[in-house]
């Protein structure tokens, strides 16, 4: 965890501090439930709550201290709590397996961090949606392999990069609903010490649903699927963050990240403004995706269980969430205040001779009669001259001055296969099926 690319809401959840608070409720809960079953004293149960009562500090250092000795994380932590509660505390963790905590711990906090991150998402959604709407007819030019292809709008780019982030949301509530599980199933999960009811009680008390079946753990696929999801969200703020810096490049310039009053672009040239934003969600995303290996290689343990998985786990699940929250936030802000250029996009759509009308000329001579393989040859013919040209000659003039394209086009047909609203005529359709 990097403070840099850090929020303060995000970071909580993955603190000591919290991790302990979310051990003790789920032993307490337990605890409380085995209380009700007359496996152990009510009164175990009612100490353990008294005492959480008064709010104690966590003393992370004393639960270092003691997991120095014992070399157990789990051990130290209910060492701390019975040195503070007293005799009632050897009622804990009964029939209990420290993967019981562990798991299910890590479950909370997938489950809490999603929420932020849906959260993020919706905030993404509502920036981008703002500005297609906005900019639903501004013309541009669509590229493929970064040539100009054939006119689109910005409004449409943008409503893509929404239908996107909306597709990323589904799954992202499903992998919420993959991640939230808890096992309370003690040693190899056959519930030998532990009666399931423990279990359900301590998943509904959290706000889980039972494991069906656990080993020792839950089962890695959820974790893998989880942070796959991740992966794919990452990817998707990837894409949308080279669209905008292939944008802001001096030679497109058809948007750019906002920069602020005071903003210094290099320290050695006064002159520059570059995409540093959409260039860090670049970076960022590696980060995120690099959890997605690790946490596929982690389905495969050994038997009931082995930690090979803790240490990983111990990263990503931090480090991803924390990392993909505050990429999701950066690109809100990027969209939210996107300088966008209607002007330098309609320029760059004239630059190159009316070159991007060429397929509506070549449908128009295969209807007059021409076969495609001789409309292809024909266009392309005049098209080349235009390219090569670099934009100086004009294909309007070109193809009205070619014999073979005015023995069945009109000079008036020709000019109306070069008109700019022809493209949009769907914009309207596409924007219903995106935003309803």
């Amino acid at each position: 965890m990097v403070p840099r690319y850090s929020r303060p809401a995000m970071v909580a959840i993955w603190e000591p501090e919290a991790k302990y608070r979310i051990w003790f409720e789920i032993e307490a809960h337990a605890t409380e439930k085995l209380g009700e079953l007359g496996v152990v004293p009510e009164s175990a149960a009612k100490a353990l709550w008294d005492w959480w009562k008064t709010d104690p500090k966590i003393d992370v250092e004393k639960i270092d201290a003691i997991e120095a000795v014992t070399k157990h994380d789990v051990i130290a932590f209910l060492t701390w709590v019975a040195d503070n509660v007293g005799d009632q505390a050897r009622f804990m963790h009964q029939g209990m397996t420290s993967s019981d905590v562990l798991d299910t711990t890590l479950a909370v906090q997938l489950v809490r961090s999603t929420d932020i991150l849906l959260a993020d998402i919706d905030g993404l959604l509502a920036a981008l949606k703002r500005r297609a709407l906005e900019h639903k007819y501004t013309p541009t030019i669509g590229r493929s392999h970064g040539i100009h292809a054939e006119p689109v709008t910005f409004g449409l780019k943008l409503a893509q990069a929404y239908a996107e982030f909306a597709r990323c949301r589904t799954r992202l509530e499903a992998a919420r609903a993959e991640i939230a599980t808890c096992a309370i199933s003690g040693a190899v999960g056959t519930f030998a010490n532990i009666q399931p009811e423990v279990e359900e009680y301590v998943a509904e008390q959290l706000g889980l649903v039972p494991e069906p079946i656990s080993t020792q753990v839950i089962p890695r696929d959820r974790h893998a699927m989880f942070f796959a999801t991740l992966g794919v969200i990452a990817s998707s703020i990837e894409r949308l963050a080279i669209e905008v810096r292939h944008l802001q490049r001096t030679e497109v310039l058809e948007a750019e990240e906002y920069f602020s009053p005071g903003q210094k672009g290099s320290s050695a040239m006064p002159h520059k403004r570059n995409p540093v934003l959409t260039e860090n969600l670049t970076g960022l995303a590696r980060v995120v995706r690099g959890a997605v290996t690790p946490a596929l290689e982690n389905v495969a343990l050994w038997h009931e269980r082995d930690i090979s998985h803790s240490s990983v786990e111990r990263f990503i699940g931090p480090d991803a969430c924390i990392t993909l929250d505050f990429a999701l936030a950066r690109l809100t802000g990027v969209i939210d205040k996107l300088l966008i250029y209607p002007e330098r996009m309609q320029k760059n759509l004239d630059r190159m001779g009316g070159l991007v009308h060429s397929q509506r000329v070549l449908l128009a001579l295969t209807q007059a009669g021409v076969s495609r393989e001789d409309a292809y040859a024909i266009v392309q013919r005049n098209a080349m001259k235009v390219w090569e040209s670099d934009g100086a000659l004009s294909l309007l003039d070109l193809l009205k001055a070619d014999p073979e394209v005015t023995a069945v086009l009109s000079p008036a047909q020709l000019e109306e296969k070069f008109d700019l609203a022809y493209h949009f005529s769907q914009v309207d359709r596409i924007f219903a099926r995106v935003f309803g």
